[in-house]
């Protein structure tokens, strides 16, 4: 009988993210975060928010970071993003992981405004102007930027042989560093890319 290898995974988000996905995993798995957060301290209007926005986990850390004055309702794009932000005793709604269905979710529920959205420096679509377009004031703070990161020695190796390596990917930008990476250090490996949504697939040009 021949013995089959162990399935092998990369994944490139940010360590905490990367160590909680590999507990669902069997094989051999090797972490690699392609971006490195860097908190961007911000001045907030002087106004009383009646709604906080955050589109990411990360956005929910930087602003617990900053040490932000938060107002008591928090708008979350998805489980993960609104536990974080129930750690910080708000009260969140959240939708189902997609801009979209927040973007939905917010118009539907119409909340006083105005609303504070807490974000990266670099992102897909432009929340704010699509809720100032509803008739819901906006402001749009940027709070962290990630920062692109080269995958290590131990990705690397992995990538340079001739194996099948599964690859989920979250995010376009993390799709087009992980792009740029591959090509860049001549990998031969097979990959079996998961891109866990459309814009994902549309950055992927391998």
């Amino acid at each position: 009988m021949v013995r089959q290898s162990q399935p092998r995974f990369l994944l490139t988000r940010p360590q905490p993210q990367s160590v909680r996905f590999a507990r669902d995993l069997v094989g051999e798995v090797v972490i690699s975060p392609l971006m490195r957060t860097e908190v961007i301290p911000v001045t907030l209007p002087d106004t009383p928010f009646a709604a906080v926005v955050f589109t990411s986990e990360t956005g929910v850390a930087a602003a617990q970071a900053l040490g932000l004055a938060l107002p008591r309702l928090a708008y979350c794009v998805g489980a993960r993003t609104a536990l974080a932000a129930q750690a910080l005793g708000l009260e969140v709604k959240s939708a189902d992981g997609d801009m979209a269905q927040l973007t939905a979710l917010i118009r539907q529920e119409r909340p006083d405004a105005p609303l504070l959205i807490l974000r990266a420096e670099q992102v897909a679509g432009d929340l704010a102007a699509d809720l100032n377009s509803a008739g819901l004031e906006t402001f749009s703070a940027v709070i962290y930027r990630q920062n692109a990161c080269p995958l290590n020695a131990e990705a690397v190796a992995l990538l340079q042989q001739e194996v099948a390596v599964g690859v989920p990917l979250f995010s376009a930008r993390s799709a087009q560093i992980f792009v740029a990476e591959y090509l860049r250090i001549g990998g031969v490996a097979r990959l079996l890319i998961a891109a866990m949504s459309p814009a994902v697939v549309a950055a992927l040009e391998l």
